[in-house]
């Protein structure tokens, strides 16, 4: 049977299969694979699920868009993180932040259209630039072992073409936990008004910040709200992955056509867990801190656990990346390697043309830090197995 042409450069994941090793393994395997979270969401979120499976309102289609109460509320969070004035009508509900940024991409993207993507980006990312029809266009991030990852600024303006039609940015960036400060904003903000480009912000992991960082928007810049799409999710900061809800912010010139790619696709959002995700987006702004700083915490464990070894520092989010081609070894090679001392981690191969095969990305949401020790010990046994 003939494949369809768009399938043509969709690549795996590597997570999936990852995952599947690690689920049918007897031993006790160190999860550091999959961007699951072994931190449960908040209670008030928990108890909003059970009363949500009990009433009629929550077992429906309807409203399509989704519930309104969610919508206020992501319409709130974002007003108060840019200073821009959002409200029901700019949000329409997603079945998760990925559907969220595949609906956008529909909604937005023509065939052979150009998008820039940093370099790594994860490769679900990707994919939905591909499926589109669209040509994702790598940026590196410039690596420096054992510290934080940084945006090629310059890069960033080179690669723009008169095929370009937006960027697809993530800070947090997945999967190298790469942040985009103020001067990255900037320059972002002034190439997309100098070449008319869409900016699409995947904010799945924002408030995921280390060092006391503070969160920057770039719809706050002058002249960006009127071209940035915003694509939230519950599933990283609230903890809510199963409950399968995210968020699009955008201008009112492109919710029309979001709306009809939305009605076209997955139509609607789990109803009985949009009120949790609603409740759970409100009071964020105390729940999120310790949370953050657990984080932190296993990162700058981990951080300790590589050190002299090449790896980079995250900024923030779920996952931090080893490069494994100093040791002679593939990212795949090095999985393969790990699995025979008790760890499951993937390689970056396909999420990135720089940053891609000769990495491996260790997770550390869903592992407690008295797990985590010792992890150097299995490392090293890993690289000394060689190919």
């Amino acid at each position: 049977m003939r494949r369809p042409e768009r399938l043509r450069f969709i690549e795996g994941i590597g997570v999936d299969r990852m995952g599947s090793i690690a689920d049918a393994s007897s031993s006790d395997m160190l999860r550091l694979e999959n961007l699951d979270t072994d931190i449960l969401p908040d209670p008030a979120v928990l108890e909003r699920t059970r009363q949500s499976v009990l009433e009629d309102a929550s077992n429906s289609y309807l409203p399509f868009v989704g519930q309104k109460n969610l919508r206020e509320a992501a319409a709130q969070h974002l007003t108060r993180t840019t200073g821009v004035a959002y409200n029901a009508d700019n949000v329409i509900i997603s079945a998760g932040g990925l559907s969220g940024v595949l609906n956008t991409l529909l909604a937005t993207i023509e065939v052979g259209d150009e998008v820039l993507v940093t370099d790594p980006t994860y490769a679900g990312l990707l994919n939905r630039i591909r499926l589109v029809g669209g040509v994702p266009i790598p940026v590196k991030f410039d690596f420096r072992p054992g510290d934080e990852w940084r945006l090629d600024r310059a890069g960033l303006a080179a690669a723009i073409t008169p095929r370009t039609r937006a960027m697809l940015l993530m800070s947090p960036s997945m999967p190298s936990g790469g942040v985009l400060e103020r001067g990255d904003w900037e320059a972002v903000a002034k190439l997309c008004i100098e070449h008319d480009l869409l900016l699409i912000v995947d904010a799945a992991m924002e408030r995921l910040l280390f060092g006391q960082r503070k969160v920057i928007h770039p719809a706050s810049f002058d002249g960006m709200a009127a071209r940035t799409i915003s694509v939230g999710a519950a599933s990283k900061e609230l903890r809510m992955i199963g409950w399968r809800v995210g968020w699009i912010v955008a201008p009112e010139a492109f919710v029309p056509d979001i709306v009809s790619v939305s009605l076209a696709n997955v139509v609607v959002p789990v109803g009985i867990a949009q009120d949790a995700a609603a409740v759970g987006l409100q009071s964020a702004a105390t729940t999120l801190p310790p949370y953050v700083a657990e984080l932190e915490r296993r990162a700058d464990l981990i951080a300790t656990e590589l050190d002299g070894l090449p790896f980079g520092r995250p900024s923030g989010g779920w996952s931090m990346l080893l490069r494994v081609r100093d040791h002679g070894l593939t990212g795949a090679q090095m999985a393969q390697n790990l699995l025979r001392v008790g760890v499951c981690a993937t390689s970056m191969a396909g999420w990135g043309q720089t940053h891609g095969e000769d990495f491996i990305r260790f997770v550390f949401a869903n592992e407690p830090v008295d797990r985590l020790r010792g992890l150097r010990a299995k490392i090293d046994a890993a690289l000394e197995m060689g190919k």
